[in-house]
C-alpha cells in the first residue's frame, strides 16, 4: 500500500476501482466531473460519457442488475434529470452494488441554484453517505458498495464543491476483483408494473427500518468526546470547518451517514451536553430530524440557509468569539466578473444577436456568459435544454410575429443532452422558431469533455459522430444552415434570413473552442493610428481589449490570441493583425 495526494473526486474514482467496479456512466457536471475523468486511467473499468444523466443512470442500473458493480456520477441538478430511473431503482434494488455519486454546489460556483441533495435520499428512501475529506471519499465509496449489496439498494454518495476539489493524502490499496454475479430472470423484482411495485414498497419500508438500525452502530457515525458541555453535530465539509473553528472546546457527533439518520445515538449525544448545535450547509436537514425526535438544537436561527460556511462564522456563532483582525488593503481591487475567453467562438454569435436586438432564450454552458455586459444578449437561462422549449412557449403567448425577434441558443453537447426533444416539439406542434446550435466541437463548460457529436469516446477512441444536420432534418426541420460566427457579415445575413422564415430553422454556428489544443491562432492584433476612439471594439467584450485613462483603446498582447474577430468590427480599419 502507498499514500498519494488526491482530489476528493479522484479519490472517489480510486475507491470505485478498488471496490471492483466494472461500469461507470456519467454526464459531466461541475463539481462532479473529475470522478468519471479519473476513471479513464483504470482500464479494468468500462467508462463512458452518456448523452445525459438519465441515460447514464439507466446504464449503471442495467449494469448492476446484470451483475457488475456500477456507478453513475452527476452534480446536484443532474440528479433532477436522472430522477425517474433513480426513484424506481430504489424499488427494484440491485444485483451487484450500485453507487450514485452526487456533488452539491453550495455557493453556486458553477450552478443555477443551490440544491440540497439529501432531500432526494429521503424522498427515494435511499441511504446516503457523506465524506469529509479525500481519504473518506475513497473509504466511503468502498463502504457504499458493501452496503448496496448488503441491503439490496442503490447507495448515494454526497459530495460538495469543497470536498470534490480539495486534496488530502489517501492510502491506496489493490483492486478487489469482484466476479460478475449471475443474472437470473426475476419479474417481481425488476418489472415495476403496479402489481409488483406495490409489493416492493413493503420491502423498501422494511429496508428503511434496517438501515436506521445500522445507522445507530455504523462506524462512520462517530462521537468525539472532549469532555465539553457544548456538542455539535456535523457532516461533510462542516466537520472540517468546525474542527478548525472550535478545536477541542466542543464534543462532536460526526455523521458519515446522513440518511437515514440515527435516532437513539442523537438522543444519547444530546443528553451528554448542555447545549447542542447542528452545523450544516444549505437546508436544516439534520436539524429538522432532531426536532422531530424532540431534541432541542441550535441551528439555522444562527446560521445561513445560503452558500458556504467559514470557520470564522462557526466560531462567532458557537463560542461568541469575534473574528480575528485582518489586514485590509488601502487600494480598491477591481471587480473581475467572468467573461468568455479571448477567441471564444460564441462571441461573434452574441455580438450579432445584440446588434439585431433579438430576444435570446439561453441555456446552460459557458455561452451563458452572453448575458454579461457588454454583450448582454441572453434573456433567460433555466436548465439544460430549456432554451428550445421555453422559446416555443414564449412564441405561443407573444404571437407569430414574435418569432421574428426570437432565437434559442444552445451548445452542441447540451442540444444532444436535452435540446432535441424541444426541437421535435416545435416541429410537431407547428412552430416557427429559430434555434442556434453553438457547435464548438467540445463540451466546454465543464472542461473539454467528449460528447456524441465529436466522434470520440471518453478514452479518445474513434466512434461514430452524431451528424447534427442530418439529425435536425430527421426530426422535420427543412431549413438547416451552417455558418461561421466569426464571419460577421455572413452570419448576420444568415440570422436575418432564418428568423424571418415562417417555419422552424436551425443555424449551426460552427467554430471550435479557442482553448482546444489543435486550435492554433497566430499573431496578435494591434491598434494603429487610424483609431477614432469610437469604442465599437469594446462591444465585443473581449478581455484583451480595454480603454486607457485618456480614452484610447489598447489590445493586451499577453491576452490576445490573434483570433481576428475584432478586425471585422472596427469601421475604420484601426485594428491590424501582426504575425509572430
Amino acid at each position: 500500500m502507498s499514500k498519494k495526494l488526491m482530489l476528493g473526486n479522484a479519490a472517489v474514482a480510486r475507491g470505485a476501482y478498488e471496490a471492483g467496479v466494472r461500469v461507470v456512466s456519467s454526464y459531466p457536471g461541475t463539481p462532479s466531473t473529475e470522478i468519471t475523468e479519473s476513471i479513464v486511467q483504470y482500464p479494468e473499468i468500462n467508462v463512458e460519457w452518456a448523452p445525459n444523466e438519465k441515460v447514464a443512470a439507466e446504464v449503471a442500473i442495467g449494469a448492476a442488475i446484470g451483475g457488475g458493480r456500477a456507478m453513475t456520477c452527476c452534480k446536484h441538478v443532474g440528479l433532477n434529470v436522472m430522477a425517474d430511473p433513480f426513484f424506481t431503482a430504489s424499488y427494484t434494488g440491485v444485483n451487484a452494488g450500485l453507487v450514485i455519486a452526487v456533488a452539491d454546489d453550495p455557493g453556486m460556483h458553477s450552478s443555477q441554484n443551490e440544491q440540497d441533495s439529501r432531500h432526494y435520499a429521503k424522498a427515494a428512501k435511499l441511504p446516503m453517505l457523506e465524506p469529509s475529506d479525500s481519504s473518506e471519499c475513497l473509504s466511503f465509496t468502498k463502504l457504499a458498495y458493501e452496503l448496496s449489496e448488503q441491503f439490496d439498494t442503490p447507495v448515494m454518495l454526497r459530495l460538495s464543491t469543497r470536498i470534490s476539489h480539495s486534496q488530502n493524502p489517501v492510502e491506496l490499496s489493490e483492486r478487489e476483483e469482484i466476479p460478475v454475479k449471475p443474472y437470473q430472470k426475476d419479474i417481481p423484482k425488476y418489472v415495476m408494473m403496479p402489481a409488483m411495485a406495490i409489493k416492493k414498497h413493503v420491502v423498501v419500508e422494511q429496508r428503511q427500518r434496517d438501515l436506521i438500525a445500522y445507522a445507530e452502530t455504523s462506524p462512520i457515525n462517530v462521537i468525539e468526546d472532549n469532555g465539553a458541555r457544548i456538542g455539535v453535530i456535523v457532516s461533510g465539509t462542516t466537520h472540517l470547518y468546525a474542527h478548525e473553528a472550535l478545536g477541542n472546546a466542543v464534543n462532536y457527533l460526526k455523521l458519515g451517514m446522513v440518511y437515514p439518520l440515527p435516532e437513539q445515538k442523537i438522543r444519547d449525544f444530546a443528553a451528554s451536553v448542555d447545549t447542542l448545535w447542528v452545523i450544516e450547509e444549505l437546508d436544516p436537514f439534520i436539524e429538522e430530524h432532531c426536532n422531530n425526535l424532540g431534541v432541542r438544537v441550535k441551528g439555522k436561527e444562527y446560521f445561513s440557509l445560503l452558500g458556504e460556511y467559514t470557520p470564522a462564522m462557526i466560531r462567532t456563532a458557537v463560542l461568541g468569539q469575534p473574528n480575528p483582525d485582518y489586514v485590509a488593503l488601502d487600494q480598491t481591487i477591481p471587480n473581475r466578473p467572468p467573461v468568455m475567453c479571448a477567441g471564444c467562438p460564441h462571441r461573434g454569435t452574441f455580438y450579432i444577436l445584440k446588434k439585431l436586438g433579438l430576444t435570446v432564450s439561453g441555456d446552460i454552458g459557458c455561452y451563458t456568459l452572453g448575458a454579461v455586459a457588454p454583450l448582454a444578449s441572453v434573456d433567460t437561462t433555466i436548465c439544460m435544454g430549456a432554451s428550445v422549449s421555453a422559446a416555443f412557449g414564449m412564441a405561443k403567448v407573444q404571437g407569430a410575429d414574435f418569432n421574428k425577434k426570437l432565437v434559442s441558443v444552445i451548445g452542441d453537447s447540451t442540444f444532444i443532452h436535452s435540446g432535441i426533444t424541444g426541437l421535435i416539439d416545435i416541429v410537431y406542434n407547428k412552430g416557427a422558431n429559430t434555434v442556434i446550435v453553438l457547435d464548438n466541437s467540445i463540451t466546454g463548460m465543464t472542461g473539454h469533455q467528449q460528447n456524441p457529436a465529436m466522434g470520440k469516446t471518453i478514452r479518445g477512441e474513434d466512434t461514430r459522430a452524431v451528424d447534427l444536420i442530418a439529425l435536425c432534418k430527421a426530426v422535420g426541420v427543412q431549413r438547416v444552415r451552417v455558418a461561421d460566427p466569426f464571419d460577421l457579415k455572413t452570419f448576420e445575413a444568415v440570422v436575418r434570413e432564418e428568423v424571418a422564415a415562417d417555419e422552424p430553422s436551425v443555424i449551426i454556428a460552427q467554430r471550435p473552442c479557442a482553448l482546444l489544443k489543435h486550435v492554433k491562432y497566430t499573431g496578435t492584433c494591434e491598434i494603429n493610428d487610424k483609431c477614432k476612439k469610437c469604442k465599437m471594439c469594446m462591444k465585443l467584450g473581449c478581455p484583451a481589449i480595454s480603454v486607457c485613462a485618456d480614452g484610447s483603446v489598447k489590445i493586451d498582447p499577453t491576452q490576445c490570441n490573434g483570433c481576428g474577430l475584432c478586425l471585422g468590427v472596427c469601421p475604420f480599419g484601426a485594428i491590424e493583425k501582426k504575425e509572430d
